[in-house]
């Protein structure tokens, strides 16, 4: 370990901003955490994972420890169901490409999201009809003030639309260590309800599609809509897709009746963000050095050097025209520094 003064934080997230830690250091075990943590007790500390759902509007007055936890393992099984821990520093698509090639279902619909896996269970993170939630069996945390292991099993965690006791109750107070998931292995419940995955199937003459199938479709088309964060900075999904009461939407669905929406319940009905912002005109714009991407109207980018403070004035402006012209509020999915 080697603790590193005015570090840039350029290459730790997504977006590529350039915001400066003001000590860092890379943390490889438990036990070194644990040290850091304990040598460190009046400091102010900030927790880095990935560094894909952030977005970095200023330096940070802190000591930065990144999450580097490396390693995999099964710790049970039986004839249907395999029980994988992953340390929280494994890249997620590699972790999610890994379970696959075990024949292990679950995860394949979530492949190719950025990020590592320790931060999965924060947002409860989603997509093509699968959460985290849905294979999630426990986590293991470390307390920041004391240095204790806590298990979190899945009821505790309170899992939602894209949220759970990490970002309420438990927020600032726990460094998520490793996760455990209960994967299939044999008679996987192959998810392709979305259309854009039976569409891709379909063009690949695919009927009777595998986990493998299956994870290939979404990496195709997510490719297709998403900008590579190495080549074009982003964080993937900007904005949460709003939950609206029926009885809300009712009204507004009357003054525009192409909106698209789904139900998730009997009084509540989802909005996609993206077709609320498309339908705004900010498809495609770019201003100066930061825009919204012409291919996925949910995804802001960072075209070379836009500061956080240039994407989140952005991000507020699309908030408030979509507001102002549908009277629905969105909220942004990412975390904002």
């Amino acid at each position: 370990m080697e603790m590193q003064n005015n570090f840039s934080l350029k290459n730790y997230n997504t977006f590529g901003i350039e915001a400066k830690a003001r000590q860092f250091i890379a943390v490889h075990s438990v036990t070194e955490l644990k040290t850091v943590l304990e040598q460190n007790k009046l400091e102010k500390k900030f927790i880095l994972g990935g560094g894909s759902n952030m977005l970095l509007t200023k330096d940070i007055e802190a000591l930065v420890i990144h999450i580097d936890l490396k390693g995999k393992k099964i710790i049970a099984e039986d004839d249907d169901f395999v029980w994988v821990e992953s340390q929280a520093g494994e890249n997620w698509h590699e972790f999610v490409l890994w379970t696959i090639d075990q024949n292990f279902g679950g995860l394949e619909n979530m492949s190719l999201i950025p990020g590592n896996v320790g931060t999965t269970p924060v947002q409860n993170i989603g997509a093509y009809g699968t959460e985290i939630k849905d294979t999630f069996v426990s986590c293991e945390a470390l307390s920041i003030t004391n240095q204790e292991t806590k298990k979190f099993i899945k009821e505790e965690c309170h899992f939602g639309y894209r949220e759970s006791v990490f970002k309420n109750e438990a927020k600032d107070k726990y460094v998520i260590t490793s996760v455990v998931f209960k994967l299939t292995k044999r008679n996987h419940k192959i998810n392709t309800s979305y259309g854009d995955i039976t569409a891709e199937l379909a063009k690949n003459s695919i009927s009777e599609p595998t986990l493998k199938d299956v994870s290939n479709a979404v990496i195709a088309i997510r490719q297709s809509k998403l900008p590579d964060p190495k080549e074009l900075g982003n964080s993937g999904s900007f904005f949460k897709n709003p939950i609206l009461l029926k009885s809300d939407f009712e009204k507004i669905h009357q003054q525009f009746p192409e909106m698209k929406y789904y139900d998730i319940s009997e009084t509540e009905v989802k909005v996609p963000a993206g077709w609320l912002i498309e339908q705004a005109g900010f498809k495609g714009k770019r201003f100066g050095n930061a825009g919204i991407h012409k291919n996925q109207a949910l995804v802001l980018v960072n075209y070379g050097n836009a500061t956080g403070q240039e994407i989140l004035n952005i991000s507020k402006d699309i908030q408030e025209t979509i507001l102002s012209t549908f009277g629905i509020q969105i909220e942004a999915e990412v975390n904002v520094i």
